[in-house]
Parts: C-alpha cells; structure tokens; sequence
C-alpha cells in the first residue's frame, strides 16, 4: 500500500510539473500568449482595474517580492549565485514578477533566452509604464538584452 501511494503522489506531482510547463510568464491571462507577436488588444477597463487592485494589495506586493527573493536564493545555491546560465523559466517569471509588482495594471508576457535575452510583450496604460519596462527588466540578475514588444493604450469599455 505504501508503494502505492508514493506512485499516486509521484504521479500527480509529475502531472502537475508538466502541465505547469509554459515558457512564458504572464502578469494576467488577458496577456498576449506569443511575446514575439504583434501587441495584443487593450485590455478592457474591468480587467484592467481587477488587475490593478489585486497588484497593489499589500499580500500581493508582499507576495511577489518573496517570490523575487525566493528565485535569487535558489540562484545562489543552484548557480553559486552567478548571472550567467541561468533556468529560461526562473528568469521569466523572475521579471514577470518585478514588473507586476511595478507596472500593476499591466498585461504583459515574458519570455527569457538561454542567453539572457528578454522579451517583454502586451499592453500598459500609460507611456510611464512602458518607459519602466528596460529598466526593471534589467535590474534582474542575468538579463542581458530587453526586447520591448509593449504599447500604450487606454482600456476598451466593455
């Protein structure tokens, strides 16, 4: 029974790992799913003000700067804390963090290169925001290059 029951964990565990296996990070599931593309459509206001309040809540914020902490730590011990070489994923999802922490009503996708190179795509609501892009992007240790696929526009009414 006991070998049973570690195969169902294992399982379920191995399940969960692969279907949580996506490239991409995203601030909202309004973000573009594809960062090379063209900018997707603006976000409508509700989705746009349910974003922003959720952001700026204070268990958020406190929520992705563990996280931010959470990636540097697991860098330092995995990559004896070197910019270099780091996880595709990890690197994303560390950006995708600074950036929902600073840009709240923002949907946004990134995506991370082996190289360092980082694509941010989507849509902000102020030029303010999007000039913040490269460089809270590039304040996340290994990131190289910031490929900026972001525009400015007002949310849609719905």
């Amino acid at each position: 029974m006991k070998k049973f029951t570690v195969l169902l964990i294992s399982s379920i565990l191995l399940f969960g790992a692969a279907a949580c296996n996506n490239d991409q990070a995203k601030t909202t599931a309004d973000a573009p799913s594809n960062p090379s593309a063209a900018p997707s459509e603006v976000p409508s206001a509700q989705a746009t003000q349910a974003a922003q309040n959720d952001a700026v809540s204070q268990t958020r914020r406190n929520q992705l700067n563990a996280d931010i902490r959470a990636h540097e730590q697991r860098n330092n011990q995995l990559n004896d804390g070197k910019a270099s070489d780091r996880a595709e994923s990890a690197l994303a999802t560390e950006v995708r963090d600074k950036l929902e922490a600073n840009i709240p009503n923002g949907h946004i996708t990134v995506e991370a290169k082996k190289d360092g190179t980082v694509t941010v795509a989507g849509t902000v609501a102020e030029k303010s925001q999007l000039d913040k892009i490269p460089t809270l992007t590039k304040q996340i240790k290994g990131v190289k290059n910031v490929i900026v696929n972001v525009t400015v526009g007002q949310p849609k009414a719905k």
